[in-house]
Order: C-alpha cells, then sequence, then structure tokens
C-alpha cells in the first residue's frame, strides 16, 4: 500500500483552499488531511495529525506567512510550499521564503486561463512531492535554513571585483536544477571566478521569481548574474538565469553564442527544461561545452547530459550525499552521462582550477 503524502493547506481564502484540494485530490499520492485559514489554526492542526507538508499562504491574518514559517522552521521544521500570489508581485518575499527554509515556491493559478491551471496543478503535485522528499532530513535537523534575513541586505560588489564585461565567451557552461537547487547555485557562483565562461541556469521556479532570484545573486557574487533576455550575447563573467515563463536554448547567430527563449509545451513537466538548454548546446562542439546538473526531483536533464557527453563535453552531476534529492543527477548517473561526480564545493574547485 503506497503511503500517501499528508499535506495540510493554509491559506485564508475559502475558494483557494478549495482549489488546492480539488487539485491535490486528483493525485493518489497525496492525501489532504486539514485546512487553516491563519498559523493559529493551523498549530492546532499540527498537533492534531502531524502533516508531511504544508502549503503556505504569505499574506494572511492575525500573523503573516513569513513570520508563521520562520517560527515554524525553529520549532518543528515540517517541509513548506508556500503557494502565494505575493510571491509574484516584487518576489523579494519569496526570496525571503527560500532563505528562511521553504522548499518550494509557487505562484497562484489564474483560474481563467484553462491551460495555465493545467499545469499548475503539475507544479503544485510535483512541488508537494519534492517537499516530501526532504521531510526526513527536516525531522533528523540536518537542514536549517542557510540565511538569516540580513543577508537580504547586501552592498552592490565594486566595479574593481567584476569582470570585463565586453569579452564574448567562446566556452559555455551550462547549470540545470529543482528542489534544493536554489542555495546550491548560490553557493557556487559565491565560490567562483569572475573571469569564467558565460553560464546559463536552469532553475525550475515560477517566472514571477526569477529575475528577483538573478538580482539576489548578483549581489551575491563576484559574477554579473541576470536573468536571461531574448538575444542576450554570452559573455565571460556572466551568468544567465533562465526566464521561469520560458524555455532557455543556446544559439550561435552571427558567430557568437546567444541565449533563446520561447515559450512552447512543457518538457518533462517543466518550462523552462533543464533538458532543453542541455539539447540545444549538443548542436555545437562538446569541448566548448560544460554541463552540470544539480539535485532535485525526477529526470530533467538526464538525457540531454547523456546527449553532451556523447559528443565529448565535460559532464558533472552533483553527488547523492550533498543533494537535498538525489533524483536528476541519480538519473543521468544511470545513464552513465556524467563524466565527473561529486559535491558542490568539489565542482567549485574543479572549475576555478580548469578554466583559463
Amino acid at each position: 500500500m503506497i503511503r500517501k503524502i499528508k499535506v495540510l493547506i493554509v491559506d485564508d481564502s475559502v475558494s483557494v483552499q478549495n482549489v488546492l484540494q480539488n487539485i491535490l485530490a486528483s493525485d493518489p499520492e497525496i492525501e489532504v488531511i486539514g485546512t487553516a485559514s491563519n498559523p493559529y489554526e493551523a498549530v492546532a492542526k499540527i498537533a492534531e495529525n502531524l502533516p508531511n507538508v504544508i502549503t503556505l499562504d504569505i499574506e494572511m491574518p492575525r500573523m503573516d506567512g513569513l513570520t508563521f514559517l520562520r517560527k515554524l522552521m525553529k520549532q518543528h521544521p515540517i517541509p513548506v510550499v508556500v503557494i502565494s500570489s505575493v510571491v509574484g508581485e516584487g518576489s523579494d518575499n519569496g526570496i525571503r521564503a527560500l532563505k528562511l527554509g521553504a522548499r518550494e515556491i509557487i505562484t497562484k493559478p489564474k483560474l481563467s486561463d484553462p491551460k495555465e491551471f493545467e499545469e499548475y496543478g503539475i507544479r503544485i503535485t510535483d512541488a508537494i512531492k519534492a517537499a516530501a522528499m526532504t521531510e526526513q532530513v527536516y525531522v533528523n535537523g540536518k537542514m536549517q535554513p542557510k540565511f538569516d534575513d540580513t543577508s537580504l541586505i547586501q552592498q552592490e560588489l565594486s566595479s574593481s571585483e567584476r569582470p570585463n564585461p565586453s569579452q564574448l565567451s567562446e566556452q559555455i557552461i551550462l547549470i540545470g536544477a529543482s528542489t534544493g537547487g536554489t542555495e546550491v547555485i548560490s553557493k557556487i557562483l559565491k565560490g567562483l571566478r569572475n573571469d569564467l565562461p558565460g553560464i546559463l541556469i536552469v532553475q525550475h521556479m515560477p517566472g514571477e521569481f526569477t529575475k528577483a532570484f538573478a538580482n539576489r545573486l548578483n549581489l551575491e557574487s563576484n559574477l554579473f548574474v541576470k536573468e536571461a533576455e531574448q538575444g542576450d550575447a554570452i559573455k565571460r563573467g556572466y551568468a544567465y538565469i533562465a526566464n521561469g515563463f520560458k524555455h532557455l536554448s543556446l544559439v550561435r547567430e552571427n558567430g557568437h553564442y546567444k541565449c533563446k527563449l520561447e515559450m512552447s509545451e512543457l518538457v518533462n513537466r517543466h518550462r523552462p527544461s533543464v533538458d532543453v538548454l542541455f539539447n540545444s548546446a549538443s548542436k555545437f562542439q562538446g569541448e566548448n561545452i560544460t554541463a552540470i546538473l544539480l539535485t532535485g526531483m525526477g529526470s530533467d536533464g538526464a538525457k540531454g547530459l547523456l546527449e553532451l557527453c556523447k559528443i565529448g563535453a565535460q559532464t558533472f552531476a552533483q553527488d547523492e550525499k550533498s543533494s537535498v534529492i538525489f533524483g536528476m543527477p541519480k538519473e543521468a548517473i544511470k545513464l552513465n552521462a556524467a563524466k565527473m561526480i561529486g559535491n558542490p564545493d568539489e565542482l567549485i574547485n574543479w572549475i576555478n582550477t580548469t578554466f583559463q
């Protein structure tokens, strides 16, 4: 008998509660064990029946969701998926929620758009399953928020610490990640030299959030980090974050590598998809490509990594011990797609010492 994932929905809107219950009821692996209209009700429900995952709104009466999240992570770190319209407006709240320990961030769906609503249902069920896979790590106390709120207040790096932005990149580094990837990507970029080849990154997250994620990384690292835009020329010392609404591909025009954004169907249940990025790079010389597959549920990126491996690209998969969820890299390793397997520290050291 399959052990169902027990979910508590915390949202002050009854209509949203009903929508989420209907979506989750359609998945045989998920069971909604209750709803709460504010954090105080949530605490009482948790005491009655401990959930595996909590979905949490940000704007609620009596206590806002971020305050509740902070208290929850200190006292009883149950995996949390934030589902809120607030994270899509400026996304600073989304950044704060991730820093406080939320496993996933999802924006509320537009109920008037059937296609978007269908895709939303896929995202929410996948996010809950991914969060549930981190539950044991949380309960054992091995995973706590890595940043406090003060880290949101950063100083811009001086221009002397930034790379020369004029040099186009003839080598390309590709990174794909999902659950657990935001902090790993942050760690990697903070540890890299500022004169490396251009980096293209696909992190599974909502489109409303990717620009703020890029801005955060830009403040934290010595690299220039930006949300990818159509036709961006790939430059050394730059990292380009995939727009969460569109697939990101690598193209070559007039002898230069560029970013291509495309609104098309989900691939591996995702848009952007890591496989789309990796497969687009497989059209070029493998010796110029390095591809890295990090933590995440599912198999997105595994087949694409294999294609790159076949053409002679350098390929790396995160190891099980350092992965929040050893899904995507595990599938790549099964395919013998990874020439190197290791943790983020080993990856940082390898990149910094390999590229000239």
